[in-house]
C-alpha cells in the first residue's frame, strides 16, 4: 500500500511538472500513456478529494491552477516579500538561436539569484515552504533554497533529458551557471536528484530510456564545467562527490555504447578543473574506474586510452590503475615500442565508430609522438645540408633518432599493419590520422608517413574510380600537395616517396597528375639541387625497390583494385627498376621548364642535370661504382649493375634536348667580357673532354677508329669555334658561330647515339666550318679536305646539302640546332641550294599501278594543275629503286625517324628534267641518294610508318627551313621561286592524296609568310617577265569551276576533302593575284611595258564573256579594280565593248557591277579628278550609248536583273550630267533608244533630256 501511494505521488508529481506551462520540456511518454496516466490521476483526486479538502485547501488550490492555466508567476502567489519569478524563460531555453538561449540563461540565474538572496533574509521561511512546494519534496536536499529555485532546478534536471529541438543544449547551459553562481545548490542533492529524476527503470522503452541516459550525461555535464566540484575539493579534501560523480559516469558509459566518449569528455572537464593531487587521490581511486581501464584492451575502448593518457598527462605519475593502456614506468619510447602498440591496436581500430570525426585519442598520441620543438629545428637544419654532395642525411640527436623509430613503429603497427589491413572505414581512419601527422612532420620522416604498403593503398583505391574511398583518397592527395605549398624541401620528399613504391608510374597507374603538378612548382635553386640529388641517389641505388611482395589483398579488397594487369605488374615486379630509371631520367631536364630564377642560378641547375645525364648516359666506371675527378673535384657514381643501353640511349637524347632548350633560352650571351659565360654548350664539352681523359672511366660502348678520329674532330673544331666565338664579340659572325657550334655538339652526341650513321655528314659539317671560318688550328687537316677549289660546288650548297641529308633521321634537338644554324646563313644560299631544296618539296613516290583517282569531279582540274606555272612534273622516284618494297619486314628504332641517310654504292639511273637546271651531277646524284634512301626503313604493320609517311615528314622538316628563309628574306626576288614551287606543289593532286597535313602546312606558309607579310620581292631583279606568267597562270586558275554535285551535308569524307581542296586553290589563285600585282604596282613599270598584264586581263575578259567553262567571279575582278585602278581605267572601253555585244543576259548584268566599279575609281569620293573622269567618259561615250541601247533593248526577263540594269542606267545619266555631257550622250544616242530609254526609265531620261538644254 505504500509503495502504491510512492508511485501515485511521483505519477502526480510528474504530471504537475508537465503541464506546468508550454516552455516545459516534454516527457518522453507517448501520448496515450500520458492520457491514461491523467485519467488515473483525475480519478484518484476525485476519490480523496472529499477527505482531504479541509486539510489541503492550499495544495488542491494549487493543483487546480496548475491544469486550467500556467501561472504568470510563482513567487507572488504565496508572498509578497520574494521577487517574482518568470517561468516562460524556459521556452526560450529550447530555441535553436544560440544567443536567445544565451540571453534566457542569463535572465534565469539573474531571477532565481534575486529570489534566492530575498528568500535567505526571510525570518520565516516556513511560512513560504509550507504554503508554496511546488513540487519540491522536503527531502529532496533542496532545503536550503527558496521554492522557484527549487523548482528550477527540478525543471532544468527533467528539461536536459528532452529531445525537443535545442533544449539539452540551453537547458544545461541554465543548469552549468545556476550550479555555478548559486552555493545554495548543494551537490550531494544535485547527485541525488539526478539519480530520482531520471532513472531508468526496466520498464521504460528504448527512446524513453535513451532520453534519461542522455540527459543524466547532460546534467553531470554541467555540474562538471559547473566548477562546484572542485570548490568542494578546495574546501574539503577528503569531500566523497568527486569519486562518486567519477563512479557515475563510468557506470554510465559502460550501460551504452554510445555514452563512452561523452562520459570520458565529461571527466575530461572535471580534470581541467582539479589540481594534480586530486586527480591522483580522488578521481584514479573512484570506484569501477580500475576494472574499466583493466578490461579496455581487450574490448577494444578507445575513450578509456584517452582518459589514461590525459590523467596522466596532468599528474605526470606512473600509476598501476591504468593497467595496459600505459606502460609502467611511462615513457614515449615505451608507449610507442612495438609490442605495446600491439596491445592497444584494438583500442585504435574501434575508434571509428565517430566517424567522419577523428576520436580524440588521436591528437593526443600525436603530440606525444611529434611534439612541436621537433619541426622547426629539424627543417632549418635540413635545408641547409640539401646541397652538401653524396651526403645522405645529416647526423640526427639521439632525441630525434628516438622520434624517428617510434613513428616508424607507429607506422607499421598501427597505420600498415591494423588500419590498413581492416575495413573502409578503418582505411579512412588511417588518411585521417596522417593527415593529422602532416603540420607537425619534419620533411626528413616524410619517407616513414608515406610507406610502402600506404602508397600501395592509394594507387589501389585510385586506379578505380568508383572505389569507396576514391574521394577520400583523392582529398588525401589535395591535403597533401598543400602541405607542400612553398616548401621545396617536403615537396622533394613527398614526390621520392611516391615514386619509390610505384617504380616512377604514381601519376600513370592513379591517373591523375600529382607528380607533375608537384614537380612543376618547385621555387628556389636550393630545391631544385636536393631534387637532383635525391634523383641521382635513386638511380645508383639498386636497393630503392621494396623488397615487401606486391600482396593486393594486404591493402585492398574486392571494392578497390588496380586498373589494369599492366599497371600490376609495373607495380609489383620489383626486379625492373628501368621503369623507375626512366621516369628519373625523363624528369630531370623538366625541372627547368616552369622554373623562374635568374640567369645564374638556373645556369647551374642545369650544370647538375647536364652532369647526370652526361656521367649516366655516356661514361661507366671500369673500376667499382665511384670516381673521383680532382680536377673538377667532385665524386662520381654509377650504380653497381650496369646501365641497360636503352637507359644510356634515353640520357643521351635527354641531354640531347637540354642543350636544345639551353640555346634556345640563353639570355646570357649578351654581356661580353665574362670570365666563365653562361654556355651551357661549352660547359658540356669540357666537362666530356675531362671525364674521357680520366683512366678509370670510359665511354658507355667502345667506338672504332673512324667514330673515334670523327670525336676527336669535332670537338677541335668546337673549340676553335668557341675561341673564336668569344673573340668576335657581338655581331651575326658570333651568332654564326654560336649556330654551328651546338649543331656540332648535337652530331657528336648522335655519332655517339647511332654508331655509323653520321660520319659521312659530320666529316662534310666539319668541312664547312673549316670553310666558313678558316682558323690556324683547323688548318693541319688530312689532304682529303684539300681539293681543288674549281672541281667542289660553292660552301653554301655543300652546307645545305649536309643540313638536308641530317634532316631525315634527326631528333627535335638536332632540328633545332639546323633550324639555328640555317636562320643565320640564309642570307648567303645561293638559288643552287634553295632549288635542291624546293625539289624535295616536289618530289613524289610514283602512284599504284591500279590506283583510282581521288574524285571524278577532279577529272577537269587535275590536268591544269599539273602543268600549274609551267612547272613540269618532276622525276619521280620508284620504289623499286630503293631496293624495298611496300612489303618490308625492315624495323626502325624511332617512330619520329624517316630513314637513315646511308652511302650507297650504286648511281642514279634517272636523268634530271628542266626544272633541276643550274645543279650539277654531283649535287643531283647526292639529292637522289639521300632522297631515295629516306624511304628504306618503314614498317608493314598497321599504322606503322610507311615509304610515303617518311617522305612527308621529311618535306615537313624542310618546309620549316623554307618558313625561316622567308621570314628572314621576305624581300628577295627568290620568294617568287620559292611561291611558285609552293603553288605548283599544292596544286598537284598527289599532295593532297599523300597527306593532307602537307598541303595544309604549305598554305599555312604561304598566306602567313608571303601573302600577309609585310614585306614582298622588290629590287631591279624583280623583273616583268618573272611576274607576268605568274599573273596569267593564276587568273586561269582562278576561271577554273568549283564542281560539287551533292549537297554538303551529304558528302563522303573523302568528296568533302575534295571539295576543301578546290576551294583552297581557289583562295589560293585569289590571293596569288593580288600579291602579284601588289609586287608590279611597287615596282612602277612604265605603261608601255605593262601592255602584256592588259592583254591577259583582255584574255581574261574575253573568256568571261564568251567562254562558258570560264568561271572567275565577278566579286574577284572588282576587288581587282578597286585596288588597282589603273588596271580598271585602262580597261573601261574593253569592258564596255564587250559588254555590250555580250550573248549571255547573265554575264552582261553581272559586268555592270564591274562597269560601276571601274567608275568609282575613276572618281574618288573626295571629289578630286573629276577631269579623269570626264576625259573617260567622253572618250568612251559612244560604247555607252551602244551598251544602253543594247539593255534597253534586250530587255531582260528576270525581275532582279532589270532593276539592276535600271540601277546601272540611272547611275550612267547622273554621272553624264553631273559631268554636263548630256548634250553630246543624246545626240550620239540612237533615235529608237531614244523611246525605249524613256518608257523603260521614264523621269530619269526626261531629266536628262532637260539637263541637255540647259
Amino acid at each position: 500500500m505504500k509503495k502504491k501511494m510512492k508511485k501515485e505521488k511521483v505519477k502526480r508529481e510528474e504530471f504537475v511538472d508537465g503541464d506546468a506551462g508550454p516552455s516545459d520540456a516534454p516527457t518522453s511518454v507517448k501520448p496515450m500513456e500520458r492520457k491514461k496516466k491523467r485519467k488515473g490521476i483525475d480519478k484518484e483526486r476525485h476519490r480523496t478529494a472529499a477527505g482531504k479538502e479541509i486539510l489541503e485547501p492550499k495544495e488542491m488550490e494549487i493543483e487546480s491552477k496548475s491544469h486550467v492555466s500556467l501561472a504568470p508567476s510563482l513567487a507572488s502567489s504565496s508572498s509578497g516579500d520574494l521577487p517574482e519569478f518568470h517561468i516562460g524563460v524556459f521556452k526560450d531555453l529550447a530555441s535553436a538561436d544560440s544567443s536567445v538561449r544565451e540571453a534566457a540563461a542569463e535572465a534565469l540565474v539573474t531571477e532565481l539569484q534575486e529570489v534566492q538572496k530575498a528568500y535567505d533574509r526571510l525570518e520565516t521561511k516556513e511560512l513560504v515552504d509550507g504554503g508554496l512546494k511546488l513540487e519540491a519534496e522536503k527531502d529532496d536536499g533542496l532545503n536550503d533554497c527558496a521554492p522557484s529555485l527549487r523548482y528550477a532546478v527540478r525543471r532544468l534536471i527533467r528539461g536536459v533529458s528532452s529531445s525537443r529541438e535545442c533544449a539539452r543544449q540551453g537547458f544545461a547551459l541554465g543548469l552549468t551557471i545556476s550550479i555555478g553562481v548559486i552555493p545554495s545548490i548543494k551537490v550531494d542533492s544535485l547527485l541525488k536528484l539526478i539519480v530520482d529524476l531520471l532513472e531508468v527503470n526496466s520498464s521504460m522503452k528504448g527512446q524513453e530510456a535513451r532520453e534519461c541516459l542522455l540527459g543524466r550525461l547532460f546534467a553531470y555535464g554541467a555540474l562538471a564545467r559547473s566548477g562546484r566540484l572542485a570548490e568542494e575539493w578546495i574546501s574539503d579534501r577528503n569531500t566523497p562527490y568527486i569519486k562518486e560523480f567519477t563512479s557515475l559516469l563510468i557506470s554510465l558509459a559502460v550501460k551504452k555504447r554510445y555514452l563512452q566518449e561523452p562520459a570520458v569528455s565529461v571527466i575530461l572537464d572535471l580534470i581541467e578543473k582539479l589540481p594534480p593531487e586530486a586527480l591522483a587521490d580522488h578521481v584514479l581511486k573512484a570506484p569501477g574506474l580500475p576494472e574499466w581501464f583493466e578490461g579496455a584492451t581487450e574490448v577494444g575502448n578507445p575513450d578509456a586510452l584517452l582518459l589514461a593518457l590525459k590523467i596522466h598527462e596532468k599528474v605526470s605519475v606512473d600509476s598501476a590503475v591504468f593497467s595496459k593502456l600505459l606502460p609502467n614506468p611511462f615513457s614515449p619510447n615505451k608507449l610507442f615500442a612495438v609490442d605495446h602498440l600491439s596491445s592497444l591496436a584494438n583500442c585504435l581500430k574501434e575508434s571509428t565508430f565517430c566517424q567522419p570525426r577523428v576520436h580524440s585519442v588521436w591528437p593526443v598520441l600525436v603530440n606525444i609522438l611529434l611534439p612541436d620543438t621537433l619541426l622547426q629545428a629539424e627543417d632549418a637544419v635540413s635545408a641547409s645540408n640539401s646541397l652538401k654532395k653524396y651526403k645522405k642525411s645529416r647526423k640526427c640527436s639521439s632525441s630525434e633518432e628516438e622520434i624517428a623509430k617510434n613513428l616508424q613503429c607507429f607506422i607499421e603497427v598501427i597505420i600498415d599493419g591494423s588500419l590498413l589491413l581492416s575495413s573502409h572505414d578503418r582505411k579512412h581512419l588511417a588518411f585521417d590520422v596522417l593527415l593529422l601527422l602532416l603540420p607537425r612532420l619534419p620533411a626528413s620522416f616524410v619517407p616513414i608517413v608515406l610507406s610502402y604498403k600506404l602508397i600501395q593503398c592509394v594507387m589501389d583505391i585510385l586506379s578505380t574510380k568508383d572505389s569507396w574511398l576514391f574521394k577520400v583518397a583523392q582529398y588525401f592527395l589535395k591535403e597533401l600537395s598543400d602541405w607542400v605549398n612553398h616548401d621545396d624541401v617536403r615537396r622533394v620528399a613527398v614526390i621520392v616517396a611516391l615514386q619509390k613504391p610505384s617504380n616512377g608510374k604514381f601519376d600513370c597507374i592513379t591517373r591523375t597528375k600529382t607528380v607533375k603538378n608537384l614537380m612543376s612548382d618547385f621555387q628556389t635553386e636550393s630545391g631544385c639541387m636536393l631534387f637532383i640529388q635525391n634523383l641521382l641517389n635513386m638511380f645508383v641505388d639498386e636497393s630503392h625497390a621494396s623488397e615487401e611482395p606486391s600482396d593486393q589483398s594486404q591493402t585492398t579488397d574486392d571494392n578497390s583494385e588496380i586498373g589494369s594487369i599492366e599497371d600490376k605488374d609495373l607495380v609489383g615486379t620489383n626486379g625492373n627498376s628501368d621503369f623507375l630509371k626512366t621516369w628519373i631520367i625523363e624528369s630531370l631536364p623538366s625541372i627547368l621548364k616552369y622554373l623562374k630564377l635568374d640567369l645564374e642560378a638556373n645556369f647551374r641547375v642545369q650544370k647538375e642535370v647536364l652532369k647526370f645525364l652526361a656521367v649516366q648516359g655516356l661514361f661507366t666506371a671500369s673500376l667499382g661504382s665511384e670516381v673521383t675527378s680532382f680536377e673538377l673535384q667532385e665524386k662520381f657514381r654509377w650504380p653497381k649493375a650496369a646501365t641497360s643501353s636503352a637507359l644510356c640511349r634515353m640520357c643521351i637524347e635527354q641531354l640531347q634536348l637540354l642543350l636544345a632548350n639551353a640555346q634556345k633560352g640563353e639570355g646570357s650571351r649578351s654581356l661580353p667580357n665574362v670570365l666563365e659565360p653562361n654556355d651551357l654548350g661549352s660547359y658540356f664539352m669540357r666537362f666530356l673532354s675531362t671525364l674521357r681523359n680520366i683512366p678509370s672511366i670510359s665511354l658507355f660502348r667502345p667506338l672504332e677508329d673512324e667514330e673515334d678520329n670523327t670525336l676527336k674532330k669535332l670537338q677541335a673544331v668546337e673549340t676553335s669555334l668557341s675561341r673564336e666565338e668569344r673573340n668576335c664579340g657581338l655581331g651575326s659572325d658570333a651568332n654564326r658561330l654560336h649556330a654551328l657550334r651546338y649543331l656540332l655538339i648535337q652530331l657528336l652526341l648522335q655519332v655517339l647515339l647511332r654508331p655509323r650513321e653520321f660520319s659521312e655528314a659530320a666529316s662534310e659539317l666539319i668541312i664547312c666550318c673549316k670553310k666558313v671560318f678558316p682558323a690556324p688550328d683547323l688548318l693541319d687537316s688530312s689532304g682529303e679536305d684539300d681539293l681543288d677549289s674549281d672541281a667542289v660546288p660553292a660552301v653554301m650548297d655543300v652546307l645545305v646539302d649536309t643540313l638536308l641529308s641530317l634532316l631525315p633521321e634527326s631528333t627535335v634537338p638536332m632540328r633545332t640546332a639546323i633550324e639555328q644554324v640555317f636562320k643565320h646563313f640564309c642570307d648567303d644560299i645561293t638559288d643552287d641550294g634553295l632549288l635542291c631544296m624546293l625539289r624535295v618539296i616536289r618530289r613524289n613516290l610514283k602512284p599504284a599501278r591500279h590506283q583510282v583517282s581521288e574524285s571524278e569531279n577532279d577529272d577537269d582540274m587535275d590536268e591544269d594543275d599539273e602543268d600549274f606555272l609551267k612547272i613540269e612534273e618532276d622525276e619521280v622516284i620508284d620504289k623499286a629503286e630503293t631496293g624495298e618494297t611496300g612489303e618490308s619486314d625492315e624495323q626502325t628504332d624511332d617512330s619520329e625517324a624517316v630513314g637513315g641517310v646511308e652511302e650507297v654504292g650504286k648511281e642514279s639511273s634517272d636523268a634530271s628534267d628542266e626544272s633541276d637546271g643550274g645543279m650539277d651531277d654531283d649535287a643531283m646524284f647526292r639529292m637522289d641518294t639521300y632522297l631515295a634512301q629516306i624511304f628504306k626503313e618503314r614498317k608493314n604493320q598497321a599504322g606503322s610508318e610507311t615509304a610515303q609517311y617518311q617522305l612527308v615528314l621529311f618535306k615537313l622538316r624542310v618546309l620549316s627551313l623554307l618558313e625561316i628563309y622567308l621570314h628572314e628574306n621576305p624581300d628577295k626576288p627568290q620568294v617568287l621561286v620559292v611561291y611558285s614551287n609552293f603553288a605548283g606543289a599544292l596544286t598537284n593532286p598527289q599532295t593532297a592524296e599523300s597527306s593532307e597535313q602537307l598541303g595544309q602546312r604549305i598554305w599555312g606558309i604561304l598566306q602567313k609568310k608571303i601573302f600577309k607579310a609585310k614585306d614582298y620581292p622588290k629590287g631591279e631583279d624583280v623583273q616583268l617577265s618573272m611576274l607576268e606568267p605568274l599573273l596569267q597562270k593564276n587568273l586561269k586558275l582562278a576561271s577554273k569551276p568549283i564542281k560539287r554535285k551533292k549537297p554538303a551535308n551529304k558528302l563522303s569524307k573523302k568528296q568533302s576533302a575534295s571539295w576543301s581542296r578546290q576551294k583552297m586553290i581557289a583562295s589560293l589563285a585569289q590571293n596569288s593575284t593580288f600579291w602579284i600585282l601588289k609586287i608590279i604596282d611597287a615596282r612602277k613599270f612604265p605603261e608601255s611595258e605593262l601592255q602584256r598584264i592588259f592583254d591577259i586581263f583582255r584574255g581574261v575578259i574575253v573568256e568571261y564573256f564568251e567562254s562558258k567553262k570560264s568561271q572567275i567571279k565577278s566579286e574577284f575582278l572588282k576587288e581587282i579594280f578597286r585596288r588597282r585602278r589603273w588596271i580598271g581605267q585602262h580597261l573601261f572601253g574593253f569592258l564596255l565593248e564587250k559588254c555590250s555585244s555580250a550573248k549571255s543576259e547573265f554575264r552582261r548584268v553581272e559586268a555592270l557591277d564591274l562597269l560601276s566599279e571601274i567608275l568609282k575609281t575613276m572618281s574618288p569620293s573626295d571629289g578630286t579628278g573629276q577631269d579623269v573622269l570626264k576625259k573617260n567618259v567622253k572618250s568612251h561615250l559612244s560604247d555607252l550609248c551602244r551598251l544602253i541601247e543594247a539593255m534597253v533593248t534586250n530587255k531582260p526577263e528576270k525581275q532582279s536583273r532589270r532593276a539592276e540594269v535600271r540601277k546601272f542606267c540611272v547611275r550612267i545619266f547622273q554621272i553624264i550630267s553631273s559631268l554636263n555631257l548630256a548634250k553630246p550622250f543624246l545626240i550620239t544616242l540612237d533615235q529608237n533608244a531614244h523611246a525605249l530609254c524613256e518608257s523603260q526609265l521614264g523621269d530619269q531620261f526626261v531629266h536628262l533630256k532637260k539637263a541637255s538644254m540647259t
